[in-house]
């Protein structure tokens, strides 16, 4: 048994597993699937919405019309959704699921925020309360809390590809072998050295 950590550092490590957590789900989600977290929640937003707008899907996934265009650019080189002008207005896009993107969506795994939610909405009020006012405050200590987020667990850029891209260095060190421990340091841990190569999306 190594030294206990201190109630600092097993604060740090509980958020370090929450950042393996992410970076884990969405790098089998990249190798698996070949889709990032974005392009994911994009396709379920075009199957639930059917044919829409860019300017809807972009609302429903709460990302931007820039960041989801350039989604639906890289859904549409692989013939996952198709993008259709309207005849009447040349400005006017739908944007709908291909038989490709509904065998792709089909095939590919929930979103891990959204299993979050569905362990969240079984707490107590109260307890949700708690939960998010902790987590804001810890955003506040660092620094965080003005930064613009959306509520995609994904780490790095929206706008991340995957297609032919280089697979994405993870945000921490890889998880211990089986039956060691992962030493804590003493300060905040922060991305190390190496160079994270993000995934466009």
């Amino acid at each position: 048994m190594g030294t206990p950590l201190s109630m600092e550092n097993q604060i740090v490590a509980a958020i370090r597993r929450i950042m393996r957590a992410v970076d884990l789900h969405c790098r089998r989600l990249a190798e698996e699937h070949g889709l990032t977290g974005p392009q994911l929640a994009t396709l379920q937003a075009a199957a639930s919405l059917g044919e829409s707008s860019t300017g809807i899907l972009a609302r429903a996934v709460h990302l931007s019309g820039p960041t989801v265009t350039g989604i639906l650019d890289r859904l549409t080189k692989r013939g996952l959704v198709d993008r259709t002008r309207n005849g009447q207005d040349r400005r006017s896009v739908t944007v709908r699921l291909t038989s490709d993107g509904e065998k792709v969506l089909a095939a590919a795994p929930s979103l891990l925020q959204d299993r979050f939610r569905q362990e969240l909405v079984s707490l107590e009020e109260w307890e949700q309360t708690t939960i998010l006012a902790t987590l804001q405050r810890i955003a506040a200590m660092m620094d965080a809390e003005t930064l613009d987020a959306s509520p995609l667990l994904v780490p790095g850029p929206l706008d991340a590809v995957t297609q032919g891209a280089p697979p994405v260095m993870p945000l921490v060190d890889p998880p211990a072998e089986s039956g060691e421990v992962e030493a804590i340091p003493e300060h905040m841990p922060t991305v190390s050295g190496r160079i994270r190569k993000e995934l466009p999306v």
